[in-house]
C-alpha cells in the first residue's frame, strides 16, 4: 500500500478532452521504382482505464447538473487515496452510509462556463462521488523546456496554399493513376528509408502531374546520435533538392516500434526535426516540412509515458514545449480508426475516446501548436466488404461498408477543406492489396473488384 500522503498527479488541459487508444500505422519501405511493397496498417486498439473512469465521471456529472459536457475547458486527473473514503467530500443524505472505498481516480472538470467540479470514481469506475466543492487545486504537469542548443530556424516562409488532397500508393500503376485522377487527388505519398533513392519516384510523380510526399524513416538504433541526425538531414535535403514537394520527418515516434525504448519523449525528437528542417529549407524552400505523425494512443495510461512509449497527447505537448513548431510547416496527423461519420463527435459504439472522432483528433494534434495547420498524412476507413472476416484486432470495423467508407472519406475531405485547419489530407490508402493479420486492403479505395466508389464521392466533394 502506498503512503497516504503520496499522490501521483497528472494534468491534461485541452479544449477537447481525452486519453486515446492505440492506432499505429508504421510502414515497410518502398523501392525507388514503382514496384510496390506492402506497408503497415493500423493496429488494434486497447482501452485505457483512466479514460473509461473519466467517461463515467463525466456522464454522472452531466446527469447531476443537467448540462452537456462533451466539450469542456479543461480537466485534470490523479490516482488518489482518501483517508475518509470516496464520500468524504460530499454531504450524505440522511440514512446513506459512506462507502468504504479509499483508492481511485480524482477528476477536476472545468466547464466551458468556467465552473469547476470534483468527481471521484473507484478504479473500476463503478462507484462515483460528486463532491460538494473542489477539495484542492490542480497542479500543472511538468513540460520539457525548449532546448537552448537547437539551431535557429532557417529563414524561409512557411509553405502556404489552399487545401489539397492525395493518397498513399504502392506505385503509380495505370489503375492507381486512374483512381487518383477520378478522385481529383493532386498528391501521392510513399514511405522511404534513409539511403533509398527517391529521385526516380519524384520524376515519375511529376511526370504524371502529381506532387509527391515522402514519409522518411531511419535507423531507430542510431536516431539518438547527433551524427545520425546529420546523415538523416543530408538525405532529406537530397530529396528536397531533387524536387520532393513534401517530407514527413519520421513516423509514429511515440512508440517503441519506431523510436528506441527509454528515449521516447517529444523533446528528444525535436533536435532531429530541427536539423532536418533547416537542411530541407536550405535545399528547397518550397518543400513542405511535416512533423512525424504520431500513433494515436492512450495505451500508456495515466502517466502519459512509459519506457515503451507515450500517449500521443502527452508527446504532442512535449514536442510543442520543446519548440517543434519552429521547425515545421504543418503538424502531421494520423486518423485510421473511425467507424462513424467524421461529422460526429459522439456516438461511437466503442466509447468516446477523442481519437475515435475526426474533429477531436485534429484538435488534439494541433491544439498545442497555436496557429499551425494539420497535414493529415494518413486518413482511412477500414471495411471488410469483399474480403471476409477481419482479424481479431480489427473487429471494431466489421460493420463498416464500402458505401460508408466512400461517404465518410468525402465528408472528411469536405470538413478539411472548409475548416482552415488542414493544409493536406492523404487518404490511407489507394491501392494496397495485402489482406491477412494486417488488413491493408480493407482501407484501399480501389476495392477487390476494381471499382472505386470513394473516387466518385471525393470528386463530387472537391472543386
Amino acid at each position: 500500500m502506498r503512503n497516504r500522503t503520496t499522490i501521483l498527479y497528472f494534468t491534461i488541459v485541452m479544449i477537447l478532452v481525452g486519453l486515446t487508444p492505440l492506432v499505429a500505422s508504421a510502414g515497410n519501405t518502398l523501392p525507388s521504382s514503382n514496384t510496390g511493397l506492402p506497408q503497415g496498417g493500423p493496429t488494434a486498439t486497447p482501452e485505457d482505464p483512466a479514460w473509461l473512469a473519466f467517461s463515467a465521471a463525466r456522464d454522472a456529472l452531466e446527469e447531476k447538473i443537467k448540462d452537456d459536457l462533451t466539450y469542456v475547458r479543461s480537466w485534470t486527473y490523479e490516482e488518489a487515496e482518501w483517508e475518509g473514503g470516496i464520500d468524504d467530500c460530499r454531504t450524505l443524505p440522511e440514512g446513506e452510509q459512506a462507502r468504504q472505498i479509499f483508492f481511485g481516480w480524482r477528476f477536476v472538470i472545468t466547464t466551458l462556463a468556467g465552473q469547476q467540479y470534483e468527481v471521484r470514481t473507484s478504479f473500476n469506475y463503478k462507484l462515483i462521488a460528486i463532491c460538494d466543492k473542489v477539495t484542492q487545486a490542480a497542479a500543472p504537469a511538468a513540460q520539457p523546456a525548449a532546448n537552448p542548443n537547437l539551431p535557429a530556424p532557417v529563414a524561409a516562409s512557411a509553405v502556404s496554399g489552399a487545401f489539397e488532397l492525395g493518397g498513399q500508393v504502392t506505385g503509380l500503376y495505370p489503375g492507381t493513376r486512374s483512381a487518383l485522377n477520378a478522385a481529383k487527388m493532386k498528391w501521392v505519398k510513399m514511405q522511404l528509408s534513409v539511403g533509398q533513392n527517391g529521385s526516380g519516384l519524384i520524376a515519375e510523380a511529376h511526370g504524371a502531374g502529381y506532387k509527391i510526399l515522402f514519409s522518411v524513416i531511419g535507423d531507430k538504433s542510431q536516431v539518438m546520435n547527433s551524427s545520425y541526425h546529420d546523415t538523416y538531414a543530408s538525405f532529406v535535403a537530397g530529396l528536397a533538392s531533387a524536387g520532393a514537394d513534401g517530407i514527413e520527418i519520421w513516423n509514429e515516434m511515440n512508440i517503441d516500434r519506431e523510436w528506441p525504448a527509454g528515449q521516447i519523449n517529444g523533446a528528444n525528437y525535436v533536435p532531429l526535426l530541427a536539423k532536418a528542417y533547416n537542411a530541407i529549407k536550405a535545399a528547397n524552400p518550397k518543400t513542405l516540412v511535416i512533423t512525424g505523425a504520431l500513433a494515436p494512443t492512450g495505451f500508456f495510461g495515466a502517466a502519459g509515458c512509459t519506457s515503451q512509449g507515450c500517449n500521443d497527447d502527452t508527446y504532442t505537448q512535449q514536442m510543442a514545449a520543446a519548440g517543434a513548431g519552429n521547425y515545421a510547416d504543418c503538424i502531421g496527423v494520423h486518423y485510421n480508426e473511425g467507424i462513424v461519420s467524421p461529422k460526429q463527435s459522439s456516438g461511437d459504439p466503442r466509447d468516446n475516446y477523442p481519437t475515435r472522432y475526426y474533429g477531436t483528433m485534429i484538435s488534439r494534434a494541433i491544439g498545442p501548436f497555436g496557429n499551425k495547420q494539420a497535414c493529415i498524412t494518413e486518413l482511412g476507413y477500414l471495411t471488410p466488404e469483399g474480403y471476409g472476416d477481419l482479424p481479431g484486432g480489427f473487429a471494431w470495423a466489421k460493420d463498416t461498408s464500402i458505401a460508408e467508407q466512400a461517404t465518410w472519406l468525402a465528408e472528411a475531405a469536405s470538413l478539411s477543406a472548409t475548416s482552415g485547419k488542414v493544409r493536406l489530407m492523404i487518404v490511407f490508402n489507394v491501392d494496397f492489396t495485402h489482406w491477412s493479420s494486417d488488413p491493408q486492403a480493407g482501407y484501399a479505395i480501389i476495392r477487390k473488384d476494381g471499382t472505386c466508389p470513394a473516387c466518385t464521392a471525393l470528386a463530387q466533394t472537391l472543386p
